[in-house]
């Protein structure tokens, strides 16, 4: 990538979208998407579906020093972006006002290049990043497309990993949550009886006796959970899961913390698989990322053995990490990261 040519897409991120809607260079990237146009035939499909020839593609637009902004430039560019972008542009005068922001754009970057902007570390680095993306993008679009993942695959891994996909059972309950046994079986008593027949009246009861504020608020409610929850004391889940129906209340639980439980079962769910079709893109998916990953590596591999690289270890202890939040946060596996 020519370091002129990424400028542009640095100075267009910082320009107001009204003005800039460029990303990167109309001299570079678009004029090589109008020139492969050309030399495929000498036409390219058009917005549309229409053909147009190389002749109508180069037809310039406007020149800003020696950088000529031509109809296929101009057509790539807002071809970046959205349909609900690119109906704004469709009048001549609309055509005008994005092609004066092309202008805009590549008078900028001039003005920056003329500055040594392009020599600025921090340009430097950016650059860097955006190649090794765009290497990695190309490269292994091509080695590991969207249908490397065989239907084969998939339904291998799903009968190998079919544990994945259980949904375990599930209960749902409210408790009222007191720090007294004896004053738990009162209210165990009272709520077997016609005091906590329904719902609504088990909820007064809550309202009436518990001492847990979180749970009080929603009405004793401790939604649903799995027999392994961690959210709910063993204990109670224990019992949650012993009580057969619907509308059951427990006897006073020792949940072992110093708290005293009474529940009522309102929702059970049964244990359920979910099938191969339910899940096959998200297999797809997951395979297809770690067949990509597996590539990249060994890509990296082979490029790392052909270069000269020398690490010194020893000099980690030398490095001093700010970790007072400022800064981006980077992902280490990221390869367009230093």
């Amino acid at each position: 990538m020519h370091p002129r040519s990424f400028l542009y897409g640095v100075v267009a991120g910082a320009v107001t979208v009204g003005l800039v809607l460029a990303g990167t260079s109309c001299q570079s990237d678009a004029k090589d998407k109008s020139s492969k146009g050309a030399a495929g035939g000498g036409a390219k499909a058009a917005p549309g579906g229409a053909t147009q020839s190389s002749e109508e593609l180069d037809a310039p637009l406007a020149k800003v020093d020696d950088v000529v902004i031509t109809v296929g430039e101009f057509q790539d560019q807002l071809a970046r972006q959205s349909p609900y972008i690119r109906a704004r542009y469709t009048s001549l005068e609309q055509k005008k006002e994005f092609l004066d922001s092309l202008v805009r754009f590549e008078v900028l970057a001039k003005e920056a290049q003329r500055r040594g902007l392009d020599k600025d570390p921090e340009v430097i680095r950016t650059m860097k990043s955006v190649m090794v993306q765009k290497l990695m993008r190309e490269e292994f679009d091509k080695e590991v497309p969207p249908d490397a993942v065989s239907d084969a695959e998939m339904q291998a891994y799903y009968d190998a990993n079919v544990k994945e996909y259980v949904k375990p059972a599930e209960v749902r309950a409210s408790a009222i949550i007191v720090k007294s046994k004896a004053i738990a079986d009162k209210i165990a008593t009272e709520a077997q009886g016609d005091a906590g027949k329904t719902n609504k009246a088990f909820r007064d009861l809550v309202q009436k006796y518990t001492t847990d504020e979180d749970t009080k608020v929603r009405g004793g409610d401790l939604r649903y959970f799995a027999k392994d929850t961690k959210e709910v004391p063993k204990a109670v889940v224990d019992a949650a899961f012993a009580l057969p129906r619907n509308g059951d209340v427990s006897a006073a639980i020792d949940a072992g913390d110093g708290k005293f439980y009474v529940i009522k079962i309102t929702g059970k769910k049964n244990a359920s698989t979910r099938t191969f079709d339910d899940v096959k893109q998200q297999i797809r998916n997951k395979l297809h990322r770690e067949k990509r990953v597996t590539a990249q590596e060994d890509f990296v591999t082979k490029l790392k053995a052909a270069a000269h690289v020398e690490v010194n270890e020893a000099n980690l202890a030398k490095v001093r990490i700010d970790t007072s939040g400022a800064g981006a946060t980077a992902d280490p596996h990221d390869h367009s990261m230093p």
